[in-house]
């Protein structure tokens, strides 16, 4: 027991020996008293300065001249699993930190969990960047230390909230019953944990689907019937026998969805329309529900197979996807998309993480000192296998959404006629569209 109790002590010394790298801007908060930071909910005072060292950014303040601000934990699995944990914090007035837009709301996020190099969220945030969604939230590379603790390898987030700079419509006040107002500034989360502010339905499939209403956060019985009423609409417009009606369309933005359904194939998201999945409307009789931002890639290339994200995923259920992903309507619009974002984006993003891993790799390094059991000590290498997941992933969608998706099934001059949708998924009774008759050895796509 007294050999354990020294090596732990020692252990402990040896992670608060660890020093910032100094490649990256350093954030140093200090809380009242020196308080521990146990709430994901409730915040406690604290003070914090920026030395942006030699990023190209603004410092903020000094040791001897620091910002107030009010700080909490934020998440859930990511805190309850991990030493290193992620934080939210809000400031008195609207402030531009390290050159992102000014606001009083930001996150810092410590991806405990991410195994390849701090790409995974890295990478989603990009490809929903080359995407051309109406918003991604911004954020920096850096070192925090708390309390005087180095708390190692961090990122300087802007929160998903309402904002002429974030989610661009106009806010909603609480508790509003004027119909004009009411139809829009929404901004909701597909959620899997049970909140106060949450309506439920059944989908179409039978499953229970929460929406956590983010704003307005308090609604009136009138705000109340009008989102439940869009929310069945979705459901039951979704859930039509005919996939080739358009009236899902008159709730949602189709190509806004297929942009963001893009983005989470890509990185194989399983987790994607379970949790952390945003949708917003803005006001208006005629506008429709955008999904977007992006956040959570935690789960993202977790798999050794490639299948879409919503098929056999460890997450369920998930929300809408694999219902809309039937409509040939929406398969025609992700093809649409694909082709341009394969050809001419996707190509841009091995140099941006080799950029990215330059600037980051000394800071990671001091992180993985700072949690051994967890960190990223060789950023390069695992960046390296990022790569090779991700271009395997990228390769096979472009088969799928490209060519048959059915080139890989062996089959024999014997073989029954079969259907399969442009996404290479086995249909029976196939009605009007596009699709591919397969028999014999032959695969052709037809007209219906």
């Amino acid at each position: 027991k007294t050999l354990l109790l020294f090596c732990a002590i020692v252990a402990t010394l040896v992670a608060n020996a660890v020093e910032p790298s100094g490649t990256l801007p350093v954030v140093y908060i200090t809380t009242q008293n020196k308080a521990e930071i146990t709430s994901t909910e409730n915040y406690i005072n604290a003070t914090f300065y920026i030395d942006a060292k030699s990023s190209g950014y603004a410092s903020l303040g000094s040791v001897t001249s620091q910002t107030a601000m009010k700080i909490r934990g934020r998440g859930q699995s990511s805190w309850n699993n991990y030493d290193k944990k992620p934080y939210r914090f809000k400031l008195t007035i609207g402030t531009q930190l390290l050159g992102m837009s000014k606001s009083k709301n930001f996150a810092l996020m410590a991806y405990a969990d991410d195994t390849h190099a701090f790409l995974r969220a890295t990478t989603g945030y990009k490809v929903s960047q080359l995407m051309n969604l109406a918003y991604t939230p911004d954020r920096r590379p850096v070192e925090l230390v708390l309390n005087g603790d180095y708390k190692g390898l961090y990122f300087l987030t802007e929160t998903v909230r309402i904002d002429k700079d974030r989610v661009p419509i106009v806010k909603q006040d609480d508790n509003a019953t004027d119909a004009s107002i009411i139809s829009g500034g929404w901004l909701l989360e597909i959620d899997n944990a049970e909140a106060t502010e949450q309506v439920i339905i059944t989908e179409g499939n039978g499953s229970l689907a929460r929406f956590t209403y983010k704003d307005p956060e308090a609604l009136s019985a009138s705000q109340t019937n009008y989102l439940m009423g869009q929310l069945k609409g979705m459901d039951n417009a979704i859930y039509s026998s005919d996939k080739n009606s358009t009236t899902w369309q008159d709730y949602i933005d189709i190509d806004t969805l297929a942009r963001y359904y893009i983005v989470q194939e890509v990185l194989d998201n399983t987790e994607a329309f379970y949790g952390s999945t945003y949708l917003y409307k803005d006001r208006g009789t005629t506008s429709n529900w955008n999904f977007g931002p992006v956040w959570d890639f935690g789960n993202a290339l977790r798999r050794s197979e490639q299948k879409f994200f919503y098929q056999d995923s460890p997450f369920a259920p998930q929300i809408w996807i694999g219902e809309i992903a039937k409509f040939p309507a929406f398969q025609a619009k992700v093809k649409e998309l694909w082709t341009n974002f394969y050809n001419n984006q996707y190509p841009t993003i091995s140099t941006y993480i080799d950029n990215f891993i330059a600037s980051i790799k000394s800071a990671a390094s001091c992180d993985a000192q700072r949690w051994p059991s967890y960190g990223t000590s060789d950023a390069v290498t695992d960046a390296s296998a990022w790569k090779t997941l991700l271009d395997a992933r990228t390769k096979w969608l472009n088969e799928q959404w490209t060519g048959t998706g059915i080139e890989a099934i062996e089959l024999n001059e014997n073989t029954p006629i079969e259907y399969y949708n442009l996404q290479g998924i086995k249909i029976s009774n196939p009605s009007n569209g596009i699709f591919i008759k397969v028999q014999g050895n032959k695969a052709t796509k037809i007209q219906l």
